[in-house]
């Protein structure tokens, strides 16, 4: 069956475009409205074409299955040129999403018109590269730089109302698109038409405002390359004609399609696309997730019923005192005000987000709920008491979950009756804001039971990834070893300042010491001690040094740096060049490239060995653990997919 159908609709034409799941621009799809365009041209009963998608969205974009592959006639710059060109004027009709090629399909109409619940964009700067169809030059000719400067360099989409004033589009409808585009194309004809896209004028906004731009996109890339391009394909745009704009724009987009930051990206765009259904869950049956509980109220537990809550989850939150559980539900209050203060939420979402939580002492309270997730100190005896309780109060088939960062989870759930239904789900702080969830599963864990874990991340919004069972799982593990990489530079005479700056050259927003700070080095600490006091050997580290010392980090005004009060630049610190005199010794000198070097090919190793061992399933789950829950630069495409390109 074709994927682009012609009707009539006396002088206007439909052209329909239906190419599942989401219409994207494969080549049959190009070559459709390629031959649509010659047949309404010649059609002398026609006047003016609709384009619309059937199924749930406009051209939501390129097919994914062509990536990385050379491109296949008709390209899709000829497409949008054909239909900006054709004789009988075309409108895009759009629900859904249009976004990136399909964007630029809508361009080359010579109207727009959205249903109210639709989007518009150019994400093409998540996938390393730059719209490559005209959307860097036909967008500020048909909305102005300002508008077209936002849309590329940021990659972020636009609702319908939004696009409509910023002259993306030229009306919202409601109801019945079809129709109404029907209409509106009616309408137009008898009215001049406006000029196509290619030949409307833009106003250069000046030196100045480009200026502002490049350090504006500069701050906010953080190393990446394609916003610097999207921007300087923008200003070319503008400033030079159209024809040699399009030029500009598609040499960009060839160039960065082959770069090492667009190999990254696409890498991590198919691991996310992956990562919510993998395969080796089969056709596991799903349980019920109506209601949930959560044990504590601190900063954990209280992030993670705030999340479960923005899913629609009705919420118990269960503390051991009546003076516990009211900081945490005051805990709980303050991320939602928190959301209203930064416009996530207005304050009647805000109401009804804590109206669904109800608190108490007594575990009898979940003794209906589906789902009940144990966030509280990160102690066995602490634990394993939560979980008797549950065993008590809760339902023989209710899910139970533990959030343990470390801590063995088959120690957390031994003795529980029917322990198939136990799992491990671990959050990163803050729960409500963080996307990564390790789901760790025991070997008594029901399918059924981790299929449900990976159905809670996708309602939660989070990226899951399946880990096995050993210390700090996948994330952490990475962690000791990447810091104790960091720290075994600083014995050998690296400035802990230097090997800050040189991870923060590479892309992450801070480097090992300060982030240590900024989370506090005693949380670490105590997890040693504990392992020491269970008589394990675990040999002192530097941070040890520090916290004996007295400093913990930012909370005690100074950790690896030295704090202002009220500050939080890290400042060198004499104090600790002090305490750590006595273990450091003058090694060969390294500039911050070779540092990072060194620093991730110790994080990859030890990926290696997480492999090796059967604790990930693939290096792409690493890679997205170390993106979403530690901050590794996306688009370097996480530790294992960067060694392995660099060789």
């Amino acid at each position: 069956m074709s994927v682009v159908s012609i009707e009539r609709e006396g002088e206007v034409a439909v052209v329909t475009v239906d190419n599942p799941p989401v219409n994207a621009l494969g080549q049959a799809l190009r070559q459709g409205l390629w031959d649509a365009v010659a047949t309404l041209d010649a059609d002398p009963d026609v006047r003016a074409v609709v384009l619309i998608c059937a199924g749930r969205t406009f051209i939501a974009g390129a097919d994914v299955r062509e990536f990385g592959k050379p491109p296949v006639e008709p390209h899709l710059p000829d497409v949008v040129n054909r239909i900006e060109g054709a004789v009988k004027p075309w409108v895009a009709a759009i629900h859904g999403s249009a976004l990136g090629g399909g964007f630029e399909v809508a361009l080359g109409c010579r109207f727009r018109v959205a249903l109210d619940g639709a989007s518009v964009g150019l994400p093409e700067v998540g996938l390393g590269i730059v719209p490559g169809a005209s959307g860097t030059v036909r967008t500020p000719r048909v909305a102005g730089a300002a508008a077209a400067v936002d849309l590329v360099t940021t990659g972020k989409p636009v609702k319908a109302a939004k696009a409509q004033a910023m002259g993306l589009v030229d009306a919202v409808m409601t109801g019945d698109l079809r129709a109404g585009a029907v209409a509106f194309a009616r309408a137009a004809l008898g009215a001049p038409l406006p000029l196509p896209a290619s030949e409307r004028p833009v106003a250069d906004p000046g030196a100045d405002f480009w200026a502002e731009q490049q350090t504006a996109v500069a701050k906010r890339a953080k190393g990446e390359a394609a916003p610097l391009r999207a921007l300087a394909c923008v200003q070319k745009a503008v400033q030079a004609p159209f024809a040699e704009a399009l030029a500009f724009e598609r040499a960009t987009f060839l160039d960065l399609r082959g770069s090492d930051q667009a190999a990254a990206l696409r890498h991590v765009f198919f691991a996310e696309r992956a990562a919510p259904r993998p395969a080796h869950l089969g056709d596991a049956k799903l349980l019920a997730l109506r209601t949930a509980g959560v044990i504590g109220g601190g900063t954990m537990g209280a992030g993670i019923a705030a999340a479960l809550r923005d899913a629609g989850l009705p919420v118990v939150l269960i503390e051991r005192d009546a003076e516990a559980l009211a900081r945490g539900l005051a805990n709980l209050q303050a991320i939602f005000d928190g959301g209203v203060k930064r416009g996530k939420l207005t304050p009647e979402q805000a109401a009804a987000r804590m109206a669904g939580v109800s608190g108490s002492t007594d575990y009898a309270a979940l003794a209906d709920t589906d789902l009940v997730i144990e966030a509280v100190f990160e102690e066995i005896g602490v634990k394993r008491a939560v979980f008797a309780e549950l065993a008590r109060h809760c339902r023989a088939d209710a899910v139970l979950a533990t959030n343990t960062s470390y801590l063995d989870p088959r120690a957390i759930a031994e003795g529980l009756a029917n322990p198939g239904r136990f799992i491990g789900l671990h959050f990163f702080s803050p729960a409500n804001v963080m996307k990564l969830l390790e789901i760790v599963p025991t070997p008594e864990t029901a399918p059924e039971t981790l299929a449900t874990g990976f159905a809670l991340a996708r309602a939660l919004g989070k990226i899951p990834v399946q880990a096995g069972i050993c210390e700090g799982f996948i994330g952490n593990r990475i962690l000791k070893r990447y810091r104790a990489a960091a720290e075994a530079l600083v014995r050998q005479g690296v400035a802990i300042a230097e090997v800050d700056a040189a991870m923060r050259g590479f892309g992450f927003a801070m480097g090992p010491f300060e982030a240590q700070d900024l989370g506090g080095l005693d949380i670490a600490f105590l997890q040693r001690e504990g392992a020491r006091a269970a008589g394990q050997e675990v040999p002192e580290t530097l941070g040890d040094l520090l916290v004996r010392a007295g400093r913990k980090g930012q909370k005690t005004g100074g950790g690896w740096y030295d704090y202002a009060p009220g500050d939080r630049k890290p400042q060198a610190s004499a104090r600790v060049a002090e305490v750590l005199a006595a273990v450091i010794t003058a090694g060969p000198a390294l500039d911050r490239a070779a540092i990072a070097e060194r620093l991730v090919g110790e994080m990859a190793a030890e990926g290696e060995a997480i492999l090796a061992e059967g604790i990930a399933l693939s290096p792409s789950d690493i890679d997205l653990v170390e993106i979403h829950g530690y901050g590794f630069p996306r688009w370097r495409g996480g530790p294992m997919h960067y060694t392995a390109r660099k060789g």
